[in-house]
């Protein structure tokens, strides 16, 4: 299993963890982000002047043209894992994530796709998640 990017908002913030791990706590699966697969991007790049080394008296110029790139949804820096930590507990188990993006944004979306009464412990606080069954 490895850690990815779980996005759970339109806005394009993402919970870091393994799927596994995430969707046990889910009414709702989250896919890893990279599971829409690498694509190819283009970028347009503006014209501007170029020195061939420090001091040159006369600069190059350099017109404008796009350039084609590999785009990951999914890709991480090395190991390290960005965002801030958060962990959920509902009893039995306890795991640790990261997550991009307002605390707030995430406190909504586990409010309303929780599985089960959980605790979320954020970087500043700790918030009991009640999940409320509404009969007809």
């Amino acid at each position: 299993m490895a850690i990815q990017k779980h996005v759970f908002d339109l806005n394009g913030n993402g919970i870091y963890g393994e799927t596994a791990n995430i969707n046990y706590f889910l009414k709702t699966s989250l896919a890893p982000a990279s599971a829409e697969g690498v694509q190819n991007k283009s970028a347009i790049v503006s014209a501007h002047t170029r020195r061939r080394y420090p001091g040159d008296p006369e600069a190059s110029n350099v017109s404008s043209s796009t350039r084609e790139f590999l785009y990951d949804p999914g890709r991480r820096n090395g190991n390290a894992t960005p965002g801030e930590p958060f962990i959920l507990d509902d009893g039995v188990e306890k795991r640790s994530f990261t997550f991009t993006g307002p605390f707030t944004d995430l406190h909504a979306f586990l409010v309303g796709d929780a599985k089960m009464d959980l605790r979320c412990y954020s970087p500043s606080a700790s918030y009991d998640i009640i999940v409320t069954t509404s009969d007809p």
